[in-house]
């Protein structure tokens, strides 16, 4: 792991196309500013660890309790 000390209004860049700002610092918090190209995508780790773990839940679903689960949907009023 790079670590990189900045101050507050300071930038650093990731590759050509992302910067990584740093917007204010406190006592408990960093607030980072990232520029970054549309197609990059910016996630923070618990959002991409949940996508990942649906992912990994949504293959062990059988098509029977797809359709269980459809007809239940379907049912209702």
């Amino acid at each position: 792991m790079l670590v990189i000390s900045r101050r507050a209004g300071e930038s650093l860049f990731i590759g050509d196309d992302v910067e990584v700002e740093i917007l204010e610092i406190s006592t408990s918090q960093v607030k980072l500013g990232i520029r970054a190209p549309r197609q990059i995508p910016v996630l923070r780790q618990e959002i991409r660890i949940t996508a990942e773990q649906n992912r990994a839940a949504s293959q062990h679903v059988t098509s029977s309790a797809v359709a269980q689960l459809r007809g239940r949907l379907t049912r209702q009023p």
